[in-house]
């Protein structure tokens, strides 16, 4: 039984050793140039009017969702589960957006529709 233990040790930081100093770097490379991309967007895009705020509040959020898969993914170390835990989580946060968008459009409708008591 402890040889069984010690062979999945092993075997678990196997997987894990893709994540070395020079992927670190490039994704932390990655999120930097993502970061840059939003402050240029956020002091000299949408001041000058050369994008609609709509439209930059779209890249905001899709710029974030792209930040936040590479944190989840190779800092918490996502990218190194079994596809069902990543199916799984992918799934329930798209859930969750999907609840929160409906409540926010519903709540909106409402404001607008209903009188003040």
């Amino acid at each position: 039984m402890m040889s069984e233990h010690a062979h999945t040790e092993e075997h678990g930081h196997g997987e894990h050793a893709g994540l070395t100093k020079k992927k670190i770097w490039q994704v932390f490379g990655i999120l930097l140039l993502i970061t840059v991309i939003e402050f240029i967007i956020a002091l000299v895009i949408l001041p000058k009017g050369l994008m609609s705020h709509g439209v930059g509040n779209f890249l905001y959020i899709a710029l974030t969702l792209l930040k936040a898969f590479y944190i989840v993914a190779y800092f918490m170390h996502l990218k190194y589960e079994k596809l069902g835990l990543q199916l799984s989580l992918t799934v329930s946060f798209i859930f969750i957006l999907y609840f929160i968008t409906l409540m926010l459009i519903e709540g909106g409708y409402l404001h607008l529709h209903m009188p003040l008591v």
